[in-house]
């Protein structure tokens, strides 16, 4: 396979994996409509940078010193499964809390950089990302890629992360979704927290039993 078709066969199989609907979705998701557009995209934009950081440390072999370092692969998978049940429960608590709904097209952003923050921290809060982009560059880069290839890599991972889940966000903010939102607030954030904390306890009992 030459280096080309090799990242052409990357980038889809990551967009197939990026697109797939997980907790990164769920957050998204519920940020744009929740609370506004801009914070929905600075989300999108965590989620990105999250999936960048993910790909570097594959490209740096992260999952060969899994593999080797037990404890620090089972220390992985239990901080970011903590971490997407406490996203849970704190989307379930909030779930009666009233929705103020404005009028404009442009919501007012709640909080921008903590919307960013929270899209990266959940990004990072799942190790798998990082053991799913170590298992397609194993499959798909050739034994010697040439350094161009390499070049390109990160920024189109980061571009394809960033303009789906922007995608998402814009769709999302508009003012048809935020109204059915406001309306059925309660029980699509137990929804969403339900998701986040399931996904958590799945990913806290692999890592029992893969101490185990």
């Amino acid at each position: 396979m030459n280096a080309t078709a090799a990242l052409a066969g990357i980038l889809g199989a990551l967009f197939v994996g990026v697109v797939s609907p997980g907790p990164s979705f769920v957050l998204v998701a519920r940020t744009a409509v929740a609370r506004s557009r801009r914070d929905g995209l600075a989300a999108a934009l965590g989620m990105g940078i999250g999936g960048l950081f993910f790909a570097s440390l594959a490209l740096l072999g992260l999952q060969a010193v899994l593999a080797r370092v037990g404890w620090l692969d089972l220390g992985l998978k239990l901080l970011g499964g903590l971490y997407l049940v406490y996203l849970g429960l704190a989307m379930w608590r909030g779930a009666s809390a009233p929705l103020a709904l404005p009028d404009s097209g442009e919501h007012g952003a709640a909080n921008p950089g903590r919307s960013f923050a929270v899209g990266l921290a959940t990004q990072l809060s799942n190790p798998k990302t990082a053991i799913v982009y170590a298992g397609v560059f194993a499959a798909l880069l050739p034994p010697a890629p040439p350094a161009w290839l390499y070049a390109a890599l990160l920024p189109l991972i980061l571009a394809i992360e960033t303009s789906w889940y922007s995608a998402v966000a814009l769709v999302l903010s508009s003012g048809g979704p935020r109204a059915a939102y406001g309306r059925c607030k309660r029980w699509i954030d137990r929804a969403a927290g339900s998701i986040m904390a399931v996904l958590g306890l799945r990913l806290i009992i692999a890592a029992g039993r893969s101490g185990s």
